[in-house]
């Protein structure tokens, strides 16, 4: 687990950049809470993805991408000769794919644009 709830709640969980059988794993952060599941699902039924991608500034998006990238290849042994993970968060080369993966990204302390979108429009959704 890398994020919980006050309560010791799983909210996010890191993923391995490989999966045991060398299966190359783009998504290093995975969204759990069910709580949060359900808000960013209503957030990309809504047309997010879309939104979001007009929305936020280009030029973090793309720095996103490549520090997420960069963090999760870390991770890959020099000695590994198989395939390899590609891609930013949830896999993407460039623009959003996934609101859940971007807010996984952003609830773990790392700098997305998404992630902060999506934080931004939660918050308003949930306050009276």
């Amino acid at each position: 687990m890398v994020v919980r709830r006050n309560d010791g709640t799983p909210r996010v969980v890191r993923n391995a950049p490989l999966l045991h059988d060398g299966t190359p794993m783009p998504t290093r952060y995975w969204l759990v809470d069910p709580h949060d599941v359900t808000h960013v699902s209503r957030l990309e039924a809504a047309g997010g993805v879309n939104t979001a991608e007009r929305e936020v500034d280009i030029v973090a998006l793309d720095a996103a991408h490549a520090a997420y990238a960069a963090e999760r290849d870390a991770h890959i042994t020099p000695e590994h000769t198989g395939p390899r993970p590609y891609g930013g968060v949830a896999g993407t080369r460039c623009g959003v794919k996934c609101l859940h993966a971007h807010y996984a990204n952003w609830l773990v302390g790392n700098i997305d644009p998404v992630g902060q979108w999506v934080a931004d429009r939660i918050a308003a959704s949930v306050t009276p």
